[in-house]
């Protein structure tokens, strides 16, 4: 199986430099887990959208995938409370 590229929303980026010195590490490990199996165990589809989501802690990563091209979008990444607003 080939590794897919990730890439990042510019706010996305903005997001995960909010985001506490302490949790940053263990979300890059995770979303870099993506470049492996983009449909890990626990990522859920979200309803209405073309987009995923996965957890890590307090936080949530959603993304798209776009299979043909290898690639995955990060497109936004925050606190399970505000993610979905």
């Amino acid at each position: 199986m080939e590794k897919y590229k990730i890439e990042f929303i510019k706010s996305a980026v903005k997001e995960l430099n909010s985001i506490p010195d302490k949790d940053i590490n263990k979300i890059i490990k995770k979303i870099q887990s993506l470049e492996q199996n983009p449909r890990p165990d626990g990522c859920v589809k979200l309803t209405g959208k073309e987009q995923y989501r996965i957890r890590q802690g307090r936080y949530r990563i959603l993304y798209s995938i776009e299979d043909d091209r290898l690639i995955i979008f990060v497109v936004k990444i925050g606190h399970r409370k505000d993610i979905y607003r």
